[in-house]
């Protein structure tokens, strides 16, 4: 064959569906007598519901129903994880309210306006009670109780028994903010339920939903168990999907509420979240308070670390509350030799939206914590955040590695990326501008920041499934259980067969995300999907190769041991170029035979692997009004063996603009009753491309012995990178000043008061005592945390 097509940058061959127009959302479905649904939402961020009134809006014209969580008698459930099972969430409300945008009502209209119009028209009587907001403040005794019956808000918690800090001759300590996300994808949450079949070939189904969803087969099996019936009885059908980022991991209240109300009028339902809705309903992300300490020698060797980190789970204990016990702490070790660590974590239960998973799910906020604390020490020991990073690295002949939380590093060399992106930004040469600028007592400040970061994707390894079959004209379809939502799958995967295949990417058609074509597959999280879908399809394709040459070696009266793939994607004899035969030719001859060339088959990866990366930002910061100009960003991201550049470098962008968000511009923001202040996009400050700047992207490859593509995961490893480097270089331009800490995101008011507080002479110390609700923790030891954690 010709050279391998992989590690090549080919264009996405999905793309001109979407520029085009020519795709299929959620929305975009025209079902026969389809009902519109929605919801009637809390004004409050907490009340006992003392009656509803609904007989107005069940009169209104063009209204269907109107159902409460009484008429419809729906589960309540966590959808993917959970955190605490006494307290599951009801999809629709039933005795009380626990966050403003919670939904109370479903309204069913013939149109879509019919339903707005009605969610006006019914009237719920509150009783308001105490909200509580901070998470902090809801572990404190006398808080009010979010579950009376739970007598606490404490959903969770664990602590270390070990005193990590024992041998510290210096020991340097801080405070952190990783600030509440909203996930916010170009689509939001959208659904369409069928009560019944569709398709004539689907006849034992008893419900076809269309899902905006990052996991069919997942969502699927979840609903099932709820309804209590065979999950091959469900067909959950995926379209195009406008962004997911993790909050569109499994079921959610609304989905549930949809479904059953189909079930009930036996009538098609559809419901698509508007902007508002988004705002204060999809699961929001991060909102986590770490308290950490890290002990070190004189000479700048790390000794031990200890964290206590409280982590904001909202109005119910689901994804987002597991994320401080799982990643965060797997992660807390970072890249560095620490020999001991001791992790407590407290989860709250506040009157918010509840929180979830987003683009990183727990890694960013390990990374976030850890690197900040590099740079506090290496300020506390006067070195260069370079060199105090060089010397705790854990080092390449060390892999692989096991940490001290129990995961099990494939390979690394934490120095080679670093090298790199201090060579593309040259370091010295801006070391120097800042030299100048601070010695002139400019008002505009440079600052450099440093991130050196690890992440896990494909967490657990396991299995996933992928197919391919080759059809009697030479074309292919190819499938794989995961199922995108933007991440250029069709692509990778078709790239896969092709090469091994020699059949045109223009021949291969890919099928992905409808459970009753493929019939099993663990979705798009984690960044799985290459390592994982890829590998299957790989071998599925390595499958069909095997059979067509057996086929091709009786068609042409030769040993199979002769038959190879020629250049042009042939069958031919060995030494015997004259004579060749076209897929077509055996696949057709399969088919003419009553059967095919065919695998589907399930990959299997026996754990996790960890990608890896060096991030340096420069910033420049205005001393007199606190903005931050980014200057430069460059990303080098190692993510094992790169099959297609472009989709990586893609990835990388999408990461970079999601950390450096996080850095300088998002934060999710109630006041003290849980009213949302930033629920538009004229309060929220998601920057737009007009508010960036040009990324400076590169990659080294150190392949994972994990998988035989060699392939980790690149999805989510620009943002864990990105957010603390842009932290760090804030910082780092207002040291001059005093400034010790600046906490996320770095705004022009808070970068400001910081400045104004160390010329007072008083700069905030980033420093207090964690709540006293550690001490009553249960105690997990450290062998015990090790086995426990996993991977996951």
């Amino acid at each position: 064959m010709a050279g391998s097509i992989l590690g090549t940058s080919v264009r996405r061959v999905e793309d001109f569906e979407l520029i085009t127009g020519a795709s299929t959302y959620v929305g975009n479905l025209a079902l026969d007598g389809v009902l519109h649904l929605a919801f009637v939402r809390s004004p409050l961020a907490h009340a006992r519901i003392v009656g509803i009134d609904k007989s107005e809006a069940e009169a209104a014209p063009g209204v269907v129903a109107v159902f409460t969580a009484a008429d419809l008698d729906l589960p309540a459930h966590h959808g993917l994880m959970v955190v605490n099972p006494q307290v599951p969430r009801p999809p629709l409300a039933t005795d009380r309210v626990r966050f403003v945008g919670e939904p109370v009502v479903v309204v069913v209209g013939e149109t879509k306006a019919a339903a707005v119009d009605a969610v006006e028209l019914v009237e719920i009587d509150y009783d308001p009670l105490p909200a509580v907001v901070d998470p902090e403040a809801a572990l404190e005794p006398g808080s009010e109780l979010q579950f009376p019956e739970l007598g606490t808000n404490l959903a969770a918690g664990i602590r270390s028994d070990t005193d990590p800090l024992e041998d510290a001759e210096v020991v340097v300590r801080a405070r952190m903010v990783n600030q509440r996300l909203a996930v916010m994808p170009m689509e939001g949450n959208a659904i369409a339920v069928l009560p019944g079949p569709y398709g004539e070939d689907r006849a034992g189904d008893d419900l076809t939903i269309w899902v905006s969803t990052q996991m069919p087969h997942a969502f699927r099996n979840v609903i099932a168990g709820l309804l209590g019936i065979e999950a091959e009885h469900v067909r959950v059908i995926t379209p195009h999907v406008g962004g997911g980022f993790g909050g569109k991991a499994g079921p959610l209240a609304e989905h549930t509420a949809s479904i059953w109300t189909a079930r009930a009028l036996n009538r098609p339902v559809t419901w698509v979240e508007t902007r508002s809705e988004n705002l204060v309903s999809m699961p929001h992300g991060r909102a986590q308070v770490g308290y950490y300490e890290l002990g070190l020698t004189r000479d700048g060797v790390i000794t031990g670390m200890r964290a206590r980190v409280v982590a904001d789970s909202g109005a119910y204990a689901g994804f987002g509350g597991a994320l401080a016990l799982g990643p965060t702490y797997m992660l807390s070790q970072g890249v560095y030799r620490i020999p001991q660590i001791g992790y407590d974590a407290a989860v709250a239960l506040t009157n918010t939206t509840p929180v979830g998973a987003f683009r990183g799910a727990g890694r960013p906020e390990a990374a976030a914590y850890l690197e900040r604390m590099m740079d506090l020490a290496a300020a506390e020991l006067d070195l260069d955040p370079v060199e105090i990073r060089r010397r705790n690295f854990i080092q390449p002949a060390d892999f692989p590695y096991t940490t001290v939380t129990g995961m099990h590093y494939d390979i690394g060399d934490y120095d080679l990326p670093l090298r790199e992106a201090l060579r593309l930004v040259d370091y010295e040469k801006v070391r120097e501008e800042q030299a100048t600028r601070r010695e002139a007592g400019d008002p505009v400040q440079v600052g450099i920041g440093v991130c050196v970061y690890v992440e896990i994707t494909a967490g657990g390894g396991g299995t996933e499934f992928g197919s391919v079959t080759v059809h009697a004209d030479g074309s292919a379809t190819i499938s794989a259980g995961t199922s995108g939502h933007g991440q250029g799958h069709p692509t990778a995967f078709a790239m896969l067969a092709s090469d091994r295949l020699g059949i045109p990417m223009d021949k291969i058609t890919f099928v992905q995300s409808d459970t009753a074509v493929v019939p099993r597959g663990g979705g798009t999280g984690g960044s799985r999907s290459l390592q994982m879908g890829g590998n299957a399809v790989r071998a599925a394709a390595e499958d069909v190769l095997e059979q067509a040459r057996k086929r091709a070696a009786a068609m042409l009266e030769a040993s199979v041991d002769d038959v190879e793939l020629t250049e042009n994607g042939e069958f031919g004899v060995a030494g015997v170029p004259s004579v060749t035969l076209t897929w077509a030719q055996v696949a057709g001859a399969a088919a003419a035979d009553g059967g095919e060339l065919a695998a589907a088959l399930d990959f299997k990866q026996e754990g996790a692997t960890f990608p890896f990366g060096a991030h340096v930002s420069v910033v420049e910061v205005d001393t007199e009004t606190g903005r931050v100009t980014p200057r430069r960003h460059v990303a080098v991201d190692d993510c094992g063996r790169i099959l297609n550049p472009l989709i990586v470098n893609g990835q990388q962008h999408g990461g970079l603009a999601q950390g450096i968000a996080q850095a300088l511009y998002e934060e999710v923001v109630y006041d003290s009753e849980g009213q949302p202040l930033t629920g538009t996009l004229a309060d929220y400050r998601m920057p737009s491309a007009a508010d960036l700047f040009t990324f400076e992207t590169a990659n080294t490859e150190t392949p994972t012995p994990m998988n035989p593509l060699g392939a980790k995961g690149i999805g989510e490893s620009a943002t864990v990178g990105a957010t603390p480097a842009v932290q760090n270089a804030v910082v780092d331009a207002l040291r001059p000043i005093g400034v010790r800490h600046v906490d996320l995101p770095c705004t022009p008011e808070r970068v400001w008061r910081a400045v104004q507080d160390a010329r007072s002479g008083s700069p905030t110390d980033p420093w207090r005592e964690p709540p006293a609700v550690f001490a009553t923790l249960p105690v997990r030891s450290a062998a015990t945390a090790a086995v426990e954690g996993g991977e996951i």
